[in-house]
């Protein structure tokens, strides 16, 4: 992970993690109800979004901007991995609620 600016702990954890396939700690992020939305699909729950996570291919995280939006942060960020298209830029990680411990929705768009 490469950052161009302080993100929330929480949010800097999130992208600590979400690169390696050692998933148990990824998923301690997620509240027990939280939501995932990807590429149009909602993920809801902890089995919906590990289900999603077998799904997406590993890949390395630049971020690119921070945008705080009253409660709501908005990360952008350089995406590169074994997919087509890679490196994708201008992905948008729309963190809407999150606390101290735990994001409970998660919506990540183009």
């Amino acid at each position: 992970m490469t950052t161009t600016a302080t993100a929330h702990p929480i949010i800097q954890r999130y992208f600590e993690l979400a690169p390696s396939r050692d998933t148990e700690e990824y998923f301690v992020l997620f509240a027990d109800d939280a939501l995932v939305e990807d590429e149009g699909k909602e993920y809801r729950g902890i089995e919906s979004i590990r289900a999603w996570r077998t799904e997406v291919p590993l890949v390395e995280y630049t971020i690119t901007g921070i945008e705080p939006v009253g409660e709501k942060v908005i990360v952008t960020c350089t995406v590169t991995g074994d997919f087509p298209g890679s490196p994708f830029a201008g992905l948008k990680f729309h963190f809407e609620q999150f606390d101290a411990d735990q994001v409970m929705v998660l919506r990540i768009r183009t």
